[in-house]
């Protein structure tokens, strides 16, 4: 029996305002529960395997929109670059460069979210907010025609304290209102601000978010 995946994709849409974007993370489960929240109008999905993503790209309608959103190992930026349309975990440097590389070969513009660590556990990904400035300020991301920064993506500490979570956002958005307004004032595109999931959206809603990443909470357990 699939999980009520159309029930939760209303329940959920029916607290988000109209101005925040939902992306349904849908990594590690079945193309039928896709399908399920697709014929809802969602249109908007989140992967994190670069192989899963193929194969659920290849079997399902094409006006879907592909956000990946897991780490982003350079060797595999090649094989999503053709359809996916936001990168949401640019974590350096030299995944900017490889993604601007092969977008180029595609004869595409990638847009992309920044991603920055501010949470507590010692995580290998994202960039610091000295490293995001640092990376900024050197300018190399100006000269690339096929990468297009939208904004920045977060995760929060994952623990119970709702108010260390809130405050992890409201740093965040600070980072997020600094940049813009040193880096992007002139760019509308600069405009994202990707946090919140399953447990903690309706905090990031409070703290500027306009994208959720919201995956057990319309799909439930991981499938597979």
């Amino acid at each position: 029996m699939m999980f009520p995946v159309k029930d939760n994709l209303r329940r959920i849409l029916g607290t988000i305002p109209e101005n925040v974007r939902l992306v349904a993370i849908s990594k590690y489960h079945p193309a039928e529960y896709l399908m399920a929240a697709y014929e809802e109008g969602q249109r908007v999905f989140g992967e994190s395997h670069e192989q899963e993503l193929r194969l659920k790209h290849e079997a399902l309608p094409k006006d879907i929109e592909w956000h990946f959103i897991g780490h982003l190992q350079t060797n595999k930026v090649k094989y999503i670059v053709p359809y996916i349309t936001m990168i949401q975990s640019v974590d350096s440097i030299k995944l900017l460069r490889e993604i601007e590389k092969q977008a180029e070969k595609s004869g595409r513009v990638v847009k992309v979210l920044l991603e920055l660590h501010i949470a507590e556990e010692a995580t290998k990904y994202g960039l610091t907010p000295d490293a995001l400035r640092q990376l900024l300020s050197d300018g190399e991301w100006r000269r690339m025609s096929h990468v297009r920064i939208c904004g920045l993506m977060m995760m929060a500490s994952f623990t119970d304290n709702e108010q260390q979570i809130a405050a992890e956002f409201e740093t965040a958005r600070h980072i997020f209102d600094e940049v813009k307004q040193q880096f992007f004032a002139d760019d509308d595109a600069f405009c994202e601000r990707s946090w919140g999931m399953s447990d903690d959206y309706k905090v990031a809603l409070q703290h500027s978010s306009t994208m959720v990443r919201i995956g057990t909470a319309i799909f439930g357990p991981r499938i597979y």
